[in-house]
């Protein structure tokens, strides 16, 4: 009678254990030791800004990486901080990967959060402070116009200067009784821009050769046109090949020796036996 007895409680056991691993296969309860896996998101390496921190550039943030039930989703908040990084507000709007930025962030740092959610729940994260952002480059003035094509000398200025880089003279070659020369000088500022009412200066060097015409302003293709009378000390030399001239163009108005004046040597073939 007692083995019989042991019997049924043997049976018994078995049962009652047999029914515990069916109810934790339909709800899912730990069994044999093996824990449920359940947590909600936790930041391993913080979220992260790349980008230059400047007026009008775009930066982008990556969420950094997370533990925890999967899937894990990522929202973000971009946030405006003072110079140190701390005292941060949100800006309203930015909440995209990308943020521009902007001219108000000059001066600031700039920080984004993220925020992983997942169905156990969400948690929040912030990157470290951008460095302080500047503001957009001040352009440098250039002194010239905008546009293309002729400028008048008036609406140049420095830095800019004007340049001597056209010459002509006649009769070339220059023969031992020209009479008179015809020379003519262009004048360009701001990347060969033809400059009109630039004033051209001209003379002979050494002086006595040719007069010296009065100042001549260029017109509006840039070019100045001076007659240059032959006087007694052409030729200089009886072997002479060169008639060396000195030309200045300036800015009516300007000091002789600033400004955007130009100055330079100019060379005409000589030939003495014409």
């Amino acid at each position: 009678m007692r083995q019989l007895h042991l019997g049924r409680r043997g049976l018994t056991a078995a049962l009652i254990a047999a029914a515990a691993l069916a109810i934790g296969a339909v709800f899912g309860v730990a069994t044999n030791g093996q824990a449920a896996s359940a947590a909600k998101p936790t930041n391993t390496s913080p979220p992260k800004i790349s980008g230059s921190a400047s007026e009008g550039s775009v930066l982008t943030a990556t969420p950094g990486t997370w533990s925890g039930t999967q899937p894990i989703t990522f929202t973000y908040q971009w946030l405006r901080c003072a110079n140190g990084g701390g005292s941060c507000s949100e800006i309203t709007g930015a909440t995209s990967k990308g943020y521009q930025v902007k001219k108000v962030d000059v001066g600031n740092t700039l920080r984004v959060r993220v925020t992983a959610k997942n169905a156990d729940g969400s948690t929040d994260a912030n990157s470290a402070p951008t460095a302080v952002v500047t503001g957009k480059p001040i352009p440098q003035p250039t002194g010239c116009p905008s546009g293309s094509g002729p400028v008048n000398v008036s609406d140049v200025s420095q830095p800019a200067s004007l340049v001597i880089d056209g010459q002509s003279v006649s009769p070339s070659p220059i023969g031992r009784n020209p009479g008179d020369l015809t020379a003519r000088i262009h004048v360009s500022a701001c990347a060969g821009r033809s400059v009109a009412g630039a004033l051209v200066y001209i003379t002979a060097v050494p002086f006595n050769q040719f007069s010296i015409p009065a100042e001549t302003p260029t017109g509006t293709d840039g070019w100045a046109t001076m007659t240059m009378h032959q006087e007694a000390g052409y030729p200089a030399s009886s072997h002479q090949q060169l008639l060396a001239v000195f030309v200045r163009a300036r800015k009516p108005g300007e000091n002789l020796l600033g400004g955007i004046s130009a100055r330079r040597l100019i060379s005409y073939p000589v030939d003495l036996s014409k």
